[in-house]
């Protein structure tokens, strides 16, 4: 049978639904032997990307999201290729598909949390015309974790039997992290005391505005013994994100490093005191499981999937609306050898849960289940 898949975000360097869409290529070539399968990429990754197989073909479906382009040029670019089956990865699809597809719904952030993306009407009712039309169409949906099956649930009033959860995986080499220090990339990111971390990308609804602020009056009291570490790109969108540490005059404690290299970005994980989750809300929440995998403990929020995903007693949590929570989460973490091991082991007992092998081969066999009715 003939796939396709939309590889439109394809990427380590993508946030969530990019390295997905990559560990599900990646091990849909090691693990399939019947299938052809079609993958349409936007331009960077079409000019890169090398087919693993014969059995493997990309399409140029250069269409940005939240297009035009992607509900007329991507819907005649899929139809040409004769699909027995199509997997949107993301709710992002052309509306008006009428053959058999699958889609991934990684969270409903835009529902509850528009923040700065979705600011006018058309663009809201644009985005609640397509996930609900394709969440509707679809023959199968994949949900990231329980919480984003509720949602789906009780905000899109979608079947439930026509919802799978298939969790996300932990690449396996986060756990091969070099465990010596950089003093090299300390000094390179102005680094010079033990520091908290923070990963991705900067919206409303990760509460990177509260996670500053706490810790600033938790490093306050503690005589500013520690530095917090912000990656992800800089989005002057989100401007009160460096404003806020520019009028709490903590510069030389929080360092905002922009996107980093993936080799350190590892050892940015390995050597942090903790990783910090402070999200509002998260559809999965990948970050605080490579933290574990790289035995850092981990603090996190307890709202949303974030505790579905961590697990019961692996991580700190607090409740993100309350700074004082934060704070307290903070100096636990920070003044706690014995608590700091605990997370570290019962981290890396989390992790082993969560594989993209094991991802992929439940995706698989929906393929497979669909097909078969199909055909």
């Amino acid at each position: 049978m003939r796939i396709g898949i939309d590889a439109r975000m394809y990427g380590v360097s993508f946030t969530g639904i990019g390295r997905y869409t990559y560990e599900l290529i990646q091990n849909l070539a090691e693990m399939d032997k019947e299938h052809e399968f079609v993958v349409f990429m936007r331009k960077d990754a079409y000019d890169s990307f090398q087919l693993p197989n014969e059995r493997f073909k990309k399409v140029l479906a250069d269409y940005p999201h939240y297009s035009f382009g992607e509900q007329f040029g991507f819907l005649k670019t899929v139809n040409q290729e004769k699909l027995d089956m199509m997997h949107f990865t993301h709710f992002n699809a052309p509306i008006l598909y009428s053959s058999a597809f699958i889609v991934t719904i990684h969270d409903l952030t835009l529902s509850f949390f528009p923040g700065k993306k979705m600011t006018n009407l058309l663009q809201r009712f644009a985005y609640h015309v397509v996930v609900r039309t394709v969440t509707k169409n679809a023959k199968k949906i994949i949900a990231v974790s329980n919480h984003t099956k509720k949602d789906l649930i009780e905000a899109l009033k979608t079947p439930e039997e026509k919802i799978s959860v298939i969790y996300n995986g932990v690449n396996p080499k986060f756990g091969d992290v070099d465990p010596t220090p950089r003093p090299d990339l300390m000094k390179k990111l102005g680094l010079s005391k033990p520091y908290f971390l923070y990963t991705g990308v900067w919206r409303d609804h990760k509460n990177l505005v509260g996670m500053i602020k706490a810790f600033y009056a938790f490093n306050k009291d503690v005589g500013n013994q520690y530095n917090l570490v912000i990656t992800g790109p800089h989005n002057p969108t989100y401007h009160e994100i460096p404003d806020t540490v520019k009028e709490l005059g903590i510069e030389d404690e929080v360092h905002l490093v922009g996107l980093v290299a993936e080799e350190d970005l590892f050892a940015l994980y390995k050597n942090a005191l903790s990783y910090v989750f402070p999200s509002f809300y998260e559809g999965f929440g990948l970050p605080p499981l490579e933290a574990m995998q790289c035995g850092t403990p981990v603090i996190a929020s307890n709202k949303s999937a974030t505790p579905e995903i961590c697990g019961e007693g692996n991580a700190l949590f607090f409740d993100p609306y309350d700074l004082e929570d934060i704070q307290k989460a903070m100096r636990l973490i920070a003044t706690d050898p014995t608590i700091r091991q605990r997370l570290v082991d019962k981290g890396f007992e989390r992790v082993k849960e969560f594989s993209w092998v094991k991802m992929t081969k439940k995706v698989l066999e929906m393929y497979n289940s669909i097909l078969n009715k199909n055909g």
